[in-house]
């Protein structure tokens, strides 16, 4: 993390968040249903999106790159690392964005090795708990970026 922040020149964001760009011809569609996959194979729901580029295309009436922000949730993983340490409750639920660039398509979530690797000891059922939906966001982009479902 800290060579993503020494290399991005002090981006905060680059160095707290993974990131994928979308193989080309994958559609929006093919990463949402890559998405929704996921969730039900490793049982986690979907509590939400935000179409950014939408509302701002409603309010202007002028096309916006693609931006919408994905929520999903273990309820319990949330109950858990919220009773470990309140502060994460900010944290959730976890999310993940995709962001038409000049490039394409990239597809970004929270860094969760910060939460691992960088905070005070985590208990055994709650590292395990972490690890689990560590795993599955890194599923999320994986698949998500190659239209995976």
């Amino acid at each position: 993390m800290m060579s993503a922040w020494v290399d991005s020149e002090g981006d905060i964001a680059v160095a707290t968040t993974w990131s994928r760009k979308v193989k080309p011809g994958v559609t929006i569609a093919e990463i949402e249903e890559a998405f929704a996959s996921v969730a039900a194979e490793d049982n986690i729901r979907a509590v939400g999106n935000m179409p950014i580029s939408t509302e701002l295309e409603l309010r202007s009436g002028k096309r916006e790159k693609f931006l919408k922000v994905y929520s999903y949730c273990d309820p319990g993983a949330a109950r858990k690392m919220v009773d470990f340490s309140p502060n994460m409750a900010a944290f959730l639920p976890c999310r993940i964005s995709v962001v038409e660039q000049d490039d394409g398509l990239w597809i970004y979530t929270m860094n969760m090795d910060m939460l691992i690797k960088m905070g005070r000891k985590l208990p055994p059922d709650v590292s395990a708990t972490v690890h689990r939906i560590r795993a599955t966001l890194l599923k999320m982009l994986d698949r998500g970026a190659a239209g995976e479902f």
